[in-house]
């Protein structure tokens, strides 16, 4: 069947695809929205990560089959890599929490979900640990009903979902690495697709919320892109590469993601009621939680969270039902010149001297991520060069861009004006 997309056309799945699609693990993602607050500065941004995970599964899959043909793959072990990539570009999203990142803090401790420890890299182990989406989305995957549902449909082609999971994280299953072809391993090449410099995750998400939000920043040439990938093998690891006379686009893509976070990622409506969110968690006294059962956690969407802060009393609750949001007073930002700009520590203690209250907000965000844990390559007619090495997009960038702001409640913003201006 195909699903009709407003980014990438039809996007057909298998019956198979379509069953997985339909379990109540992938379908509470109809629920959440993929830019949180968002909508609040940008109406039409309402879009959710169910959407969002079906395009970037329909990248990925571009993005394999131009490089299939390169690789010389036997027919079963295509098809088999192939169907294990799509999927966990489908699952990649499938443990966000609620509206945004801002309710991972009421998660429970990592250790309660109790994911294997090889699904952990070594920097993750630490003892007391807060879970994240990452760790739902890889608990959803091994230890629930979807998990049955893929060894069931799956399994007869050689993917379980310990091979789904491994990819997500980037840590090899045990029993084996299952992305071992002939003599090459091919988990850094797959693993890139999933999370790395220019992944499926990046190329849909940019589209779709610059469609959505009804601004240009995010986009960019995907067919060029695309059309000019290739893989550099190193002692017997494949890794994604990019043709010479394509990074003119890879750089157009890095910058409208960076773009992108300046005018929606950060804009300074979603941040704020972020903010309040936060308190709201704070201040509750556990009136709203995250379980740590995923049968319970799949309760959990914009809607539960949004039908608990209107029954809420919290007045930080109360706020965001009323849109009643601390209004943006000053602000620091990449383009400003930090001798000429207010010092918001200063401003929040002149605030706070006179009995208003304030938050200040700090947006973090770098161009480049991955650039040097996972490098994307670049062939060129002297010899392949890690892409950091060959755009001097990286060192121009290399600090990240930073957003500093302060707020306060509009009922006091003229007065909290005057007194900064004094």
């Amino acid at each position: 069947m195909h699903i009709r997309d407003p980014i990438h056309g039809a996007i057909e799945i298998s019956a198979d695809e379509r069953a997985l699609v339909d379990s109540p693990q992938y379908q509470r993602l109809r629920n959440v929205k993929q830019l949180g607050f968002a909508d609040l500065a940008f109406p039409g941004a309402t879009h959710t990560r169910y959407a969002h995970g079906l395009g970037a599964m329909a990248v990925a899959t571009r993005v394999f089959d131009a490089l299939a043909p390169k690789l010389d793959l036997p027919d079963r072990d295509r098809d088999r890599l192939r169907q294990a990539l799509r999927l966990s570009v489908l699952f990649h999203d499938l443990g966000h929490a609620p509206l945004s990142h801002a309710t991972e803090r009421i998660m429970p401790p990592a250790a309660d979900l109790r994911i294997p420890d090889w699904t952990q890299p070594l920097k993750r182990r630490t003892p007391g640990r807060r879970a994240n989406h990452e760790d739902y989305t890889l608990k959803l995957i091994l230890d629930s009903g979807l998990a049955a549902e893929i060894s069931a449909r799956m399994g007869p082609r050689g993917i379980e979902p310990s091979h789904i999971a491994a990819l997500i994280s980037g840590q090899k299953p045990p029993g084996g690495n299952p992305f071992t072809v002939g003599d090459r391993d091919l988990l850094p090449l797959l693993r890139q697709i999933v999370s790395g410099e220019l992944d499926a995750d990046r190329m849909d998400y940019l589209q779709r919320d610059s469609f959505f939000t009804g601004v240009n920043y995010g986009k960019f040439d995907l067919d060029w892109i695309v059309q000019n990938l290739e893989t550099v093998e190193r002692a017997g690891r494949v890794h994604l590469a990019l043709q010479h006379r394509a990074v003119f686009a890879f750089e157009d893509f890095l910058l409208s993601r960076y773009h992108m976070f300046l005018s929606v990622y950060f804009h300074y409506a979603s941040v704020g009621y972020e903010q309040l969110l936060q308190r709201y968690c704070d201040t509750s006294g556990g009136e709203y939680e995250l379980p740590a059962d995923v049968d319970e956690y799949l309760e959990h969407d914009d809607v539960t969270l949004t039908a608990a802060l209107r029954a809420s009393k919290n007045p930080w609750a109360m706020r965001i039902v009323r849109r009643q949001g601390y209004r943006l007073l000053l602000e620091r930002g990449p383009f400003l010149d930090p001798r000429g700009a207010p010092d918001l520590e200063e401003g929040l203690s002149l605030l706070a001297s006179s009995g208003i209250d304030g938050f200040i907000t700090l947006s973090r965000g770098i161009l480049a991520t991955y650039g040097r844990d996972a490098p994307l390559w670049v062939r060129t007619p002297r010899g392949e060069v890690p892409i950091a090495e060959y755009t001097p997009l990286y060192e121009r960038y290399a600090e990240p861009a930073m957003l500093s702001r302060l707020y306060v409640p509009p009922e006091r913003f003229d007065e909290a004006r005057r007194l900064v201006d004094s």
